[in-house]
């Protein structure tokens, strides 16, 4: 048995990594209607949520957005078909994002990434991310003490990315996941063991630097991604599986060149979870949900134990909506455009800014929206960033909104070093 006060530190850092509310859809029922006409929160869970925090401090100082930014070495994650469009012939980066400071003092992410260019149209890389959750101290149903552990997340990724014109790429990563939560304790008499899952990203980008604008010389670039599609993942032997954070990325960005000196680019983006939306179930008098034939009885919505492929499907028309009651039939009775307000819920929408001088120092900025019912993430991201001889620095900073948030004041380290400037530096060197 895990001790309350240390599993609900682990629980906190799973539950809360994104959503600023982690609730169930309502339980409704014909004779409580005022509980059923209330605002219904319904937060999509999955396994694995670490493999959505964004890596890199650029985009985090853009409001997580990263789909159709300019390539570079963090592509990897955002979007494996940008690496076709990267100039320099190999390169390689690292982050470090302590996380949930607000909570606990010793969280974070770590993640590494690299790439090489093959050939003049194709670029494979590489990452590496790493999520600690902390030490946590395990008891047994005496309170006494049997060890010290820190549950740990993996993620290890090969990208490849190609050129099929001068202006569009095309691109996909393959992916290992290990989660190990809690060191193959027994927990209410079910053994439990590491989750592990392999999944894989496909995706497409477009860049176009030839447009003009007021006169001034723009580029536009246009990114989607699926990312996480693979199999469901379990901590037990039993049948219980969770579905991976397969998610739908859709961005643009535009950068104009304002002169010599100056640019700056604008971008923004939207995501949605391919993942079922948890239903609506049928309760009885006392608020205990009803079931039938040792299942449970969904009132609105759909059935979210399916496969992967039918979750993805499903996911886009599988929203429950708001339940106002029941008719005689004992058939739920949804509001009018519930459902299709709340499919529009799903999508958290994010945009910022960067602007370069000399392209030697950045500034950027940026927000994140996610719906109140939805996990009621909100906040301003912003952050600098400083090119060097032959590495880059950047920072970013999360200002969360005006309620308590687990996520206010998270701060992101990023170095990038190019390969090529080492060579150009060595060569000038030798002359």
């Amino acid at each position: 048995m895990i001790k309350k006060k240390y599993l609900s530190k682990g629980l906190a850092s799973l539950g809360i990594l994104f959503s600023g509310v982690v609730t169930a859809q309502q339980v409704v029922t014909p004779n409580n209607q005022n509980t059923a006409s209330q605002l219904q929160l319904n937060t999509i869970t999955t396994a694995v949520p670490f493999l959505m925090i964004s890596p890199d401090s650029r985009s985090g100082a853009m409001g997580d957005a990263g789909v159709a930014t300019s390539p570079d070495a963090f592509s990897n994650h955002w979007n494996p078909s940008k690496l076709a469009f990267i100039e320099d012939e190999a390169g390689f980066s690292m982050s470090y994002s302590p996380w949930l400071r607000n909570l606990v003092g010793d969280i974070s992410l770590s993640y590494i990434s690299g790439y090489k260019r093959i050939n003049r149209m194709s670029t494979m890389g590489a990452s590496l991310r790493y999520f600690s959750l902390g030490e946590i101290t395990f008891t047994d149903v005496n309170g006494n003490n049997i060890g010290n552990f820190t549950p740990n997340e993996w993620a290890f990724d090969v990208s490849y990315g190609m050129q099929l014109s001068d202006e569009f790429s095309i691109g996909m990563a393959l992916r290992y996941i290990n989660s190990n939560l809690t060191q193959g304790l027994t927990v209410n008499n079910t053994d439990t063991r590491p989750g592990r899952s392999v999944a894989a990203d496909v995706s497409a980008f477009y860049q176009n630097p030839d447009i003009e604008i007021s006169d001034y010389d723009a580029t536009f670039r246009a990114g989607i991604a699926i990312s996480n599609i693979g199999a469901k993942m379990s901590y037990t032997d039993n049948d219980q599986s969770d579905f991976l954070p397969t998610n739908l990325r859709l961005g643009a960005s535009l950068e104009l060149e304002l002169d010599e000196y100056n640019t700056i680019m604008f971008t923004g983006e939207a995501n949605k979870l391919l993942v079922p939306t948890p239903p609506a179930y049928m309760g009885d008098s006392s608020g205990q949900i009803v079931f039938e034939n040792g299942e449970p009885v969904i009132a609105s919505g759909k059935d979210p134990d399916v496969s992967v492929t039918n979750g993805i499907l499903q996911s886009f028309s599988d929203a429950p909506g708001n339940v106002t009651g029941f008719d005689a039939a004992g058939n739920a009775i949804v509001e009018p455009g519930s459902i299709r307000r709340e499919e529009f819920n799903e999508v958290t929408l994010s945009g910022g800014m960067e602007y370069w001088y000399d392209k030697q120092f950045a500034v950027r900025m940026g927000y994140f929206y996610e719906n109140p019912t939805k996990g009621n993430r909100q906040y301003f991201t912003m952050g600098l960033g400083l090119k060097l001889t032959v590495f880059s620095l950047d920072i970013s900073y999360l200002v969360g909104n005006a309620r308590q948030n687990p996520l206010a004041n998270t701060v992101r380290f990023s170095l990038q070093f190019n390969f090529d400037d080492f060579k150009q530096q060595n060569q000038e060197g030798n002359l």
